[in-house]
């Protein structure tokens, strides 16, 4: 899979995600199931991009961020098997793993480069 399709997969399933959880705030039924579509959507990306190089700070990162993804997919099925707002937490735990590793491994790819 190229890089560009795996980029558009990335943006779809972040957007099904996120009305995965607008619908979940508005209380539907079917939401976490949505929810759900689009983490698995997210997470199988990251899962599939892989870090060829040798950077140690980089490699931790990844993981890092692998973690975060995996905590999205958790979410999902958190909102399915309990009926309150539990979810919210690892929401946000996942969240900012995700944005953290977001903007720290282009840092350490450039300075790599």
């Amino acid at each position: 899979m190229n890089a560009k399709m795996k980029d558009k997969l990335a943006v779809a399933g972040a957007v099904v995600l996120f009305i995965g959880l607008v619908l979940q705030f508005l209380r539907l039924e079917w939401a976490p199931y949505v929810y759900l579509v689009g983490a698995c959507l997210f997470a199988y990306v990251q899962l599939v991009s892989e870090y060829k190089g040798s950077s140690v700070v980089i490699r931790r990162l990844r993981r890092q961020q692998l973690l975060g993804a995996m905590l999205l997919v958790l979410t999902g099925v958190v909102m399915l098997l309990w009926k309150r707002n539990e979810w919210i937490v690892c929401l946000t735990i996942s969240a900012v793993l995700e944005l953290y590793t977001a903007f720290r491994i282009p840092q350490e790819e450039e300075k790599e480069n």
